[in-house]
C-alpha cells in the first residue's frame, strides 16, 4: 500500500495549520475525504441534482439511480442478502436509535433484559437507557477487564434467557478494543436475543461481513470512511426490518394514504421518510469505490503496524499512562500525560500543527471505569505515516518541557 500516493488524494492534508504541516490524528472523530468523493458529490449538484424515486424527468432518474446504487454498494460493501436490508440514515446514532426505538421498544417489557457493555459510545447506551425507563426492562453491563478488553465467560454469564438485545460496539473508540463480536452474536443468539452491532469504529478500516457475523443489527456512519458528513446505514435482517414500524412518517416513506389512515411502502424506503441525503448517499458509494480500490485488508494491516509502533514510541515516554490492551488494538492511541490536562496536551499539539482529540470522546462511564476524567487520543487512518507518529512523539516531549517537567 502505497500511502504517499493515497495522502495525495486528500486535498486537506496539503496544508500548514499554526505554521507546521498538518498531522491529522482525528479520524476516529471523523476521517478526511478523498478528492473522488469531493468530485462525485460536486458532480450531483452540478450535473443530477433533483428529488428522488418521484420524478419521471431525466434528472430524476439520474439522482435516483445515483442513490440506489449506492444502496447496492453499501449492500455488497457488508455483505448483506439485499439491498432492502439497508435503511440509509443520518449515520451510527440515528441507525441505534431506530433499532432502539422501533424493535426494542416493541419487544422488551417488565422484566426483561437488555446488554451492553461499559465501554459503549453515548450512542449505544443512552437509546437503550431509554428503552429501559419506557418499557420495564432492565439494563445490564457485560463485565470489562482491566485493560478493557471483554471475557466470553462474561458474555455467557451477563445473557440470560431474559434477555431481548445485546448491543456492543464492534471496535472501541477509546480502547481500541477490537470486540469479539461473531461470538458474542452466538451467545446472544442461544439465549433468543438480538444482537445489534455499533460499527462506527469498525466499518472504515477491516472488511466486515454481517453474514458471517450474524448479527441482525449493524449500524456505521460514512463521516468515518471517507464520506460526507450526515450520511450513514441501518443494516438489519429482512425478517426484522419487515415486523418493524417506522419512526418518521410523511412523503416517500408512504403507500397509501386516507383521512385516518395510511401504509407504508416496502423496504427499505418505509423507513426514509422525507428527502433523503441523496448527495451524502452518492459520496457514500464513491467513498465506498475508493476504499474498495485501496483494499479494507491492506488497511487494517497497516493501521496496525502504526498503532504498535505508536504504542512503542509512547511507551518510551516518561510520564505517559496507555489505556487499552497492548495487543489486537485498532489504530488508535488513547493516553494521558502525567499531571497535563488532556486539553492542555492538544492545545499545546495543535500550536505544532498534530491534531489529536481530548476529553471524554462520548463514554463518560468509561472514563469513570478509567478513574480519569478525560483523556488525549491519537487515532490513525490510510493516510497516516510513521512520521506523523514521530511529530506526535516529539510534540509531547515539547508539552513536556513547556508545562515545566523533565524529557524522559
Amino acid at each position: 500500500m502505497n500511502v504517499h500516493a493515497i495522502r495525495e488524494q486528500f486535498p486537506i492534508l496539503h496544508q500548514q495549520v499554526n505554521g507546521h504541516p498538518l498531522v491529522y490524528l482525528d479520524s476516529a472523530a471523523t476521517s478526511q475525504k478523498p478528492r473522488s468523493v469531493i468530485d462525485a458529490v460536486v458532480r450531483y449538484y452540478e450535473h443530477d441534482n433533483a428529488n428522488v424515486h418521484r420524478g419521471v424527468h431525466t434528472l430524476g432518474s439520474r439522482a435516483t439511480d445515483a442513490y440506489e446504487g449506492a444502496r447496492e454498494k453499501t449492500a455488497k460493501f457488508l455483505n448483506a442478502a439485499s439491498p432492502q436490508e439497508i435503511i440509509f440514515t443520518r449515520g451510527t446514532t440515528t441507525a441505534l436509535n431506530l433499532v432502539a426505538s422501533s424493535y426494542a421498544r416493541a419487544v422488551c417489557g417488565e422484566g426483561d433484559e437488555i446488554v451492553i457493555t461499559q465501554m459503549e459510545h453515548h450512542s449505544n447506551l443512552i437509546p437503550w437507557q431509554q428503552v429501559a425507563k419506557a418499557t420495564g426492562a432492565s439494563l445490564k453491563y457485560i463485565p470489562l477487564q482491566k485493560d478493557g478488553s471483554i471475557r466470553l465467560e462474561d458474555v455467557e454469564a451477563t445473557i440470560t434467557d431474559r434477555t431481548k438485545v445485546v448491543s456492543v460496539m464492534y471496535v472501541s473508540n477509546v480502547l481500541g478494543v477490537v470486540n469479539p463480536i461473531k461470538e458474542i452474536t452466538a451467545i446472544a443468539h442461544k439465549r433468543g436475543a438480538v444482537m445489534v452491532v455499533d460499527g462506527a469504529q469498525s466499518t472504515p478500516h477491516m472488511k466486515v461481513d454481517v453474514r458471517d457475523l450474524d448479527c441482525d443489527f449493524y449500524a456505521f456512519s460514512g463521516h468515518k470512511m471517507c464520506a460526507p458528513t450526515g450520511i450513514g446505514a441501518l443494516y438489519g435482517k429482512k425478517a426484522l426490518l419487515e415486523a418493524m414500524e417506522p419512526v418518521e412518517f410523511g412523503g416517500e416513506m408512504i403507500d397509501h394514504v386516507d383521512l385516518y389512515d395510511s401504509t407504508w411502502k416496502e423496504l427499505p424506503w418505509k423507513f426514509e421518510g422525507g428527502t433523503p441525503i441523496i448527495a451524502g448517499a452518492v459520496g457514500l458509494g464513491a467513498a465506498i469505490d475508493f476504499l474498495n480500490e485501496v483494499g479494507l485488508d491492506n488497511i487494517r494491516r497497516h493501521e496496525h503496524q502504526l498503532a504498535a509502533y505508536a504504542y512503542d514510541r509512547l511507551s518510551a515516554l516518561e510520564g505517559i499512562s496507555i489505556f487499552g490492551p497492548t495487543e489486537n488494538r485498532a489504530g488508535l492511541v488513547t493516553f494521558n500525560l502525567e499531571d497535563v490536562h488532556p486539553h492542555d496536551v492538544a492545545t499545546v499539539l495543535d500550536t505544532k500543527g498534530i491534531a489529536v482529540r481530548a476529553g471524554h470522546h462520548c463514554c463518560q462511564p468509561l472514563m469513570r471505569y478509567l478513574n480519569v476524567s478525560s483523556t488525549a487520543r491519537a487515532s490513525f487512518y490510510l493516510y497516516n505515516t510513521e512520521e506523523d507518529v514521530d511529530r506526535l512523539v516529539d510534540g509531547l516531549q515539547q508539552t513536556k518541557e513547556f508545562f515545566g517537567y523533565g524529557i524522559g
